[in-house]
């Protein structure tokens, strides 16, 4: 079907500002400060490498610079603490721009953030396969990595220690029965991975394991992670990143959790957001799903699987005990594709409900190929500040940068 091209939408969301970066679409963002001024670092979706802004004045964005990352690359995540910055670095899988000739940086590299606006590379960890997709660090010594390493079907959880920058080193790693093929094990159903990054907790690990479930793993020995319990999502919901995100909760024993749409227009099966009760983290158990975001009146659609590109949740705001993130336990933001950013209240566990939306502008110019299905606006990941500064990225827009007004 044709649709028209949206002008977007929203309700208790403004946009206060909004940042080009030089025309590269950003993808996974992280937040800095030092001393007075903010920064605001992300790696992009079309382009190897990485950009800096100062975001003091969030109204007035000042654009730092660009640094290259290596050639033919995915250099898609970042996360920031403690003045360290780890990016990651893995193989453009088939089907995303790329020259599959081989070569490509693999692994993650540590930085120094001394300067902000000259990062300092201090040591790089390499898997010796594919490399590191969503990687976790809060600060200390440990990077809770996404990991492909030679001789597994799907990404796997390591833990690296990189108390030495210049010398990281492997101290333990966990996977799901099955996926050390080069180990003689069987192998496991399809999409069987570790996909959203785990989210450390304590003495505990949250992994999102797409087909594999949610996992809850004890981590008091960093030598030893412990399978604690899990829960599976697939089926009834999609198997292919069946859960995305794995985001716990410190005021309560609950840990949002979602999906991630993959196919266009809907052409699989139901994703979803939902909140997991870990009250008895030996039997997890789902407690509520969010409501399915419907489109305003104005954008001329039933249902956003009527738009072009996907629709279905993929990134939530992880707070991560950061001082410089948003830390209100009773707003989840998430981006949902062609729905763009959406708020939700959860201040009763049991039903949440969405309190505000901000749905782009379709972009006017392509940056990347895809939506397959047509040029629509495709919310990717969110960050919020603790100033309440929200940024958004998408595939083929800059940053916006919006603010959430309680509703009445």
């Amino acid at each position: 079907m044709t649709v028209s091209r949206s002008e977007g939408s929203s309700r208790n969301v403004t946009a206060i500002g909004y940042m080009p970066l030089e025309d590269r679409p950003a993808f996974k963002m992280a937040i800095h400060r030092t001393g007075d001024r903010w920064y605001f670092y992300c790696a992009h979706l079309w382009v190897s490498g990485w950009s800096i802004v100062d975001i003091t004045d969030a109204l007035k964005p000042r654009f730092v610079r660009h640094i290259e990352g290596p050639p033919n690359t995915w250099t898609l995540q970042i996360q920031i603490a403690d003045g360290l910055m780890i990016t990651s670095m893995e193989k453009i899988p088939d089907g995303w721009v790329g020259v599959n000739d081989g070569t490509f940086g693999e692994g993650f590299h540590i930085w120094s953030l001394e300067d902000p606006e000259n990062p300092r590379q201090l040591g790089t960890y390499r898997t010796g396969g594919s490399g590191t997709h969503r990687n976790f660090y809060s600060g200390g010594r440990y990077v809770h990595t996404t990991a492909l390493p030679p001789g597994y079907e799907g990404h796997i959880y390591q833990i690296v220690d990189i108390a030495d920058p210049a010398n990281p080193v492997e101290v333990s790693r966990w996977w799901r029965d099955g996926q050390w093929v080069a180990g003689g094990e069987a192998g496991v159903p399809e999409g069987t991975m570790l996909h959203g990054g785990a989210y450390v907790k304590g003495e505990r690990a949250y992994l999102p394991y797409s087909a594999g479930g949610f996992v809850i793993l004890d981590i008091s020995d960093v030598h030893k992670p412990r399978l604690v319990s899990d829960l599976p999502f697939s089926p009834p919901f999609q198997s292919f990143i069946g859960v995305h995100s794995a985001v716990p909760l410190n005021g309560r024993p609950l840990v949002v959790v979602n999906s991630e749409a993959i196919s266009e227009q809907c052409d699989e099966p139901l994703g979803y957001v939902g909140i997991v009760d870990v009250s008895r983290e030996d039997k997890p158990r789902l407690i509520s799903l969010f409501p399915l975001p419907l489109p305003a009146p104005e954008m001329g659609v039933r249902n956003f699987c009527e738009r072009p590109g996907r629709f279905g949740p993929h990134n939530q705001h992880q707070p991560q005990g950061q001082s410089v993130l948003w830390q209100d336990e009773n707003l989840v933001f998430v981006t949902y594709f062609n729905a763009g950013l959406r708020v939700f209240d959860i201040r009763d566990e049991r039903a949440p409900k969405e309190v505000g939306w901000f749905v782009a502008p379709d972009p006017e110019v392509r940056r990347g190929p895809l939506p397959s299905s047509g040029l629509a606006t495709q919310s990717e990941d969110v960050v919020v500040d603790a100033r309440g500064n929200i940024f958004v990225s998408d595939k083929n827009h800059g940053v916006y940068i919006l603010r959430y007004e309680a509703a009445a």
